[in-house]
């Protein structure tokens, strides 16, 4: 039933853009106004109350539970445990945003009193970059992967978002209510990831235009988004100890590759300055930040940004959740949330250093004029800067594999999940359904980016999100639950167990 009925309004939305993208494109639009106008605070308090409940769960009473058996040991290394969650979980953004997002920040300060394109703004866009990429997403990532898990492990429920509900709902998680989160689940992912594969492509456009003089077009986009699906389906197909664990540590081998030789080529000591500096700001201003608004000015700042991330990480929770959660049996909850939360959010913050501060450092003080760039095509924004570079030309080639490689291990791991999530929770879905889904995210990201582009996605994305963050809610309620009840139930069986000790000894004394 979930797969049928996911595939069916997925196969509707996205006959609804092939009929008549731009009605699409005016009711995604309309859609996106009265959710920012009526629930942009509920995004805002509901990603920090995730982030204040998973640094709960990473350091409170719960954190010795074990995920899986008492004395079951990880199935990866962390190596590869900590390569796999965050290929999965951030690839394609951090590469699409690394140089875009502190520039157009840089150009545009979210408050009206900083000038743009000043020292100050630069130092304000390097704060915002940090907190959109910092610890908020991981929050959302790994709440959901961690009551994904227990549930699976510690429970022996099936693999689906409607299992975590057991607690709270009883056996009507059997019924209508659990089909339809379990279809609200399908849904967000293949909105979030088709958003992420848009990017993808129009980067991977943008990378053939600068380094081979390739003419941007809409069968170019298509035929990229075609031999990406091809590539992805392979390596879903030959399952997740193979295609999937290789080339997401491929994946970081690049990726540390290609931070090296900025690192190195770059402004080494401007980048050190820039992160050090930033995450004081950063530490210094979560709270604020967390809970910012603009009621007074009602400017789109937040909406356009702010708002677009959350709502992003929000649909990407089900089908990140799920994956990491998979790959994290054996390990205790505290090595898992710091893991999940800390250590990809640390990785962010130096990318971002290095890619946003060497961007910054051309701007200020090369005369390069890379915001420019931005305002011509947000997407061309990483090949000019790494044009600026010694060995540009091969930096800007890594790059755009790198980009490859990303959208590929982000597609294949979203058609495993969704896999799992339309049939039943199986830990090992057909390919045939995992062919299906592939073949289908490819053309909801093609609908998009035909439709209207980065707004069609960001719009289509926000909008989305919110009734899966209100699932998610009920998750969090329900996983305290069941660890609240697992500790008492702990704590009732050690209890028991000293009065025995105690009983023996006094029966020997005696």
């Amino acid at each position: 039933m979930v797969l049928r009925l996911s595939l069916l309004l997925a196969v509707l939305f996205a006959l609804w853009g092939v009929v008549a993208p731009e009605h699409m494109a005016s009711a995604a639009s309309q859609w996106l106004n009265f959710t920012i106008a009526r629930f942009g605070w509920f995004y805002l308090l509901s990603v920090f109350g995730f982030l204040l409940f998973a640094l709960y769960l990473a350091f409170g009473r719960f954190g010795h539970i074990r995920l899986g058996k008492e004395d079951e040991e990880p199935e990866f290394s962390r190596m590869s445990w900590f390569a796999m969650l965050f290929s999965a979980g951030m690839g394609i953004g951090l590469v699409f945003w690394g140089v875009a997002e502190p520039l157009s920040h840089f150009a545009r300060p979210a408050s009206a009193s900083t000038a743009p394109e000043s020292a100050e703004a630069a130092r304000l866009a390097m704060r915002h970059v940090f907190f959109h990429w910092g610890l908020h997403p991981w929050a959302v990532y790994s709440m959901t992967a961690l009551a994904l898990a227990y549930f699976k492990f510690n429970r022996g429920q099936k693999g689906l978002i409607s299992a975590a509900f057991r607690p709270l709902l009883g056996s009507r998680v059997d019924g209508p209510i659990g089909v339809a989160i379990d279809v609200l689940a399908v849904l967000a992912t293949v909105f979030g990831v088709a958003t992420t594969l848009g990017f993808g492509a129009l980067q991977i456009e943008s990378g053939l235009q600068m380094l081979f003089g390739v003419a941007p077009s809409d069968w170019l986009t298509a035929a990229i988004v075609v031999v990406a699906t091809a590539l992805f389906m392979l390596s879903s197909l030959t399952g997740l100890s193979r295609g999937i664990k290789w080339l997401s540590n491929l994946n970081i081998a690049l990726a540390i590759l290609l931070f090296l030789a900025v690192v190195v080529l770059g402004p080494t000591g401007f980048i050190f300055d820039t992160f050090t500096t930033t995450l004081g700001d950063y530490l210094g201003n979560l709270t604020s930040a967390s809970l910012r608004m603009s009621p007074f000015s009602q400017g789109d700042w937040m909406a356009s940004w702010t708002l677009f991330y959350w709502a992003w990480w929000v649909t990407w929770a089900p089908f990140v959740g799920m994956f990491i959660a998979r790959v994290s049996r054996g390990r205790t909850i505290r090595e898992f949330m710091v893991g999940v939360l800390l250590v990809p959010a640390l990785a962010s913050f130096v990318w971002f250093s290095a890619f946003g501060g060497t961007a910054l450092d051309l701007q200020l003080f090369g005369g390069v004029d890379l915001v420019g760039a931005v305002k011509t095509d947000v997407s061309t924004a990483l090949y000019v800067m790494l044009g600026q570079l010694p060995g540009g030309h091969f930096l800007s080639l890594l790059a755009m594999l790198l980009v490859v490689i990303f959208f590929v291990t982000s597609a294949d791991s979203a058609t495993f999940v969704l896999g799992m999530f339309s049939s039943g929770g199986s830990l090992n879905p057909s390919h045939r359904v995992k062919l299906i889904w592939g073949v289908l995210l490819a053309a909801i990201a093609l609908v998009l980016l035909q439709s209207g582009g980065l707004k069609a996605l960001q719009a289509v994305l926000i909008v989305s999100a919110l009734p899966f963050m209100l699932i998610m809610i009920g998750m969090a309620v329900s996983l305290y639950r069941a660890l609240d009840d697992e500790e008492r139930d702990g704590r009732r069986r050690e209890i028991r167990r000293l009065r025995r000790l105690e009983a023996l000894e006094r029966g020997e004394q005696s």
